[in-house]
């Protein structure tokens, strides 16, 4: 396992959520056999896009409250969820989308959240055929393994390993918001990503400290209601790549 990002240092040449990735885009397969909204398996073409190396932090999070006057979070007080080199929970879709827009001010480029078929995209990193961003088994080793003792919180930043396009915590710390109205037949139905224009949920991925295996694979996808906030629930900023 690496040692853990250093916050300092990241966090003294700006926002930890500005570390960005750029990934050229291309085909995916989208989807899998495995679970009926995932269901059928079909072709994305995705243009190039970039994201951030980590989820937004409660590093990130404090400047934004404090350059925005937000309402404060719940699990602030709460010392298991409120290091700085944690991500930040709590968040609804909302929340999100206004974090994406004072970001976007702040760096003069488009901030946003993913789609569905971006998230998919990177989290595979260059693998092609795999369950998890690591293989084909459940982590299991290290004390943030899947199923480890104990695990009542996400872990700090940077302590698991990246994902084959260098990504942390695609699949094992918070669930991340993604743009997308969620429909259990939208695979069916458009065949594309998007989604449909409105709905009840919207579309998350990644697994978390608390649902870990189970919406952990690559292809998992998870919804919530965009008004609700869960010590489970967080983000990661993606962007338009400015040419």
């Amino acid at each position: 396992m690496p040692d853990n990002v250093d916050i300092d240092r990241l966090a003294a040449k700006g926002p930890l959520s500005t570390h960005w990735v750029e990934l050229p885009g291309g085909s995916l397969m989208m989807g899998s056999e495995r679970r009926v909204d995932e269901q059928p398996i079909h072709e994305v073409m995705i243009g190039p896009f970039a994201a951030s190396l980590l989820p937004v932090t409660n590093l990130d999070w404090e400047v934004f409250t404090e350059a925005t006057g937000q309402e404060a979070l719940p699990w602030v007080d709460d010392d298991r969820f409120n290091s700085l080199a944690q991500p930040v929970v709590g968040v609804n879709w909302y929340d999100a989308v206004a974090y994406c827009e004072w970001l976007s001010k702040l760096l003069d480029r488009r901030c946003r959240l993913p789609t569905e078929a971006e998230r998919e995209y990177a989290a595979r990193g260059d693998t092609v055929d795999v369950l998890y961003p690591w293989g084909d088994e459940p982590w299991s080793e290290g004390v943030y393994a899947f199923g480890a003792a104990g695990m009542d919180r996400p872990p700090p930043v940077g302590s698991s390993p990246p994902n084959g396009f260098g990504f942390y915590h695609m699949a094992d710390s918070v669930h991340e918001w993604c743009s997308d109205w969620y429909a259990r037949d939208s695979y069916a139905v458009a065949g594309v990503a998007g989604g449909p224009s409105d709905g009840d949920r919207k579309t998350s991925r990644g697994g978390s400290w608390r649902h870990r295996v189970k919406v952990a694979r690559i292809a998992a996808r998870s919804s919530l209601a965009p008004e609700q906030r869960y010590n489970d629930y967080g983000m990661r900023v993606y962007s338009d790549i400015e040419r």
